[in-house]
């Protein structure tokens, strides 16, 4: 009897006990798979906010080289050992004077810091200029002249569609002036040469109009030897591949250099430009 008993609690422990276990485990599971959907989901959550983060495109050196043409006229006044010509050649003339030369522009970058270099040979003639001396009629007036303008600068604003480079350095001028006074019969021919440097200060702003029209103007004014020493550009560029743009403007440049001497060179220069951009790195 007191077996049956027995045997009857322990059948009724057993039906009570294993619905528990079964519960308990049941739980157990919701619970891992509720933690590991959630240690997943804040992975991706922090894989999310913490993403890859390289370098910026306009980080490290960039190296831009510009080689381009000048189609320059002249205007002003030219002196060689004391005698002086009023030169005047417009735009109109540069194809018949051949007004040319070799020109070009590296501007080398690193991150916001800037190393511009700017080199210019160009040949003015005027052969109609009108002299000063008596018993002359004309004089064929010729320049040559070799302009280096080195600087450093810093970029102020590195937007997306607008960047604003402030800029300071010098230009050294090498001038050489020949005055030939007609008609050829007064023999008086005059040639002379000069040297000077000046300091210069001034700044540039890229604007990018579309993904392909970039639109460029500056400029920079100072003197030291010359009197004034001051040039304004304006530039359209195209993209035309990843590395290469094309540009068309117009730069003027002025120069007044009078010393204590007899040589002087006040010109006015102006004109077309155009060249080429490549982003060489």
């Amino acid at each position: 009897m007191f077996r049956e008993e027995l045997k009857k609690v322990r059948i009724t422990m057993r039906l009570k006990v294993w619905p528990t276990i079964i519960l308990c485990a049941v739980v157990n599971s919701l619970s891992f798979g509720v933690f590991t959907s959630t240690v997943r989901a804040q992975n991706a959550s922090n894989s999310a906010a913490k993403p890859d983060s390289p370098a910026p495109s306009n980080a490290g050196w960039h190296v831009d080289v510009i080689p381009y043409i000048w189609f320059s006229g002249v205007n002003g006044t030219a002196g060689v050992l004391g005698h002086e010509a009023s030169v005047h050649a417009s735009f109109s003339d540069v194809a018949n004077y051949l007004n040319l030369g070799a020109m070009g522009t590296v501007e080398a970058r690193y991150n916001r810091f800037l190393m511009p270099v700017d080199f210019m040979w160009i040949k003015l003639s005027d052969d109609k200029a009108i002299p000063f001396d008596e018993g002359a009629t004309s004089v064929k007036a010729e320049f040559k002249q070799t302009v280096f303008t080195p600087g450093i600068g810093y970029r102020i604003v590195d937007a997306d569609r607008i960047k604003v480079d402030w800029r300071m350095g010098i230009r050294y001028w090498h001038v050489n002036s020949s005055l030939n006074l007609q008609p050829s019969t007064l023999g008086k021919n005059f040639s002379d040469s000069a040297d000077w440097v000046d300091g210069i200060s001034g700044g540039k702003i890229d604007l990018l109009a579309t993904r392909k029209v970039i639109i460029t103007f500056g400029g920079d004014a100072g003197g030291g030897a010359a009197r004034s020493d001051y040039e304004v550009f304006g530039l359209l560029g195209f993209r035309v591949a990843r590395k290469w743009v094309l540009n068309a403007g117009y730069r003027y440049m002025s120069v007044n250099y009078r010393p204590q001497s007899t040589f002087v060179y006040d010109m006015a220069m102006s004109g077309l430009v155009l060249g080429a951009t490549w982003n060489a790195k």
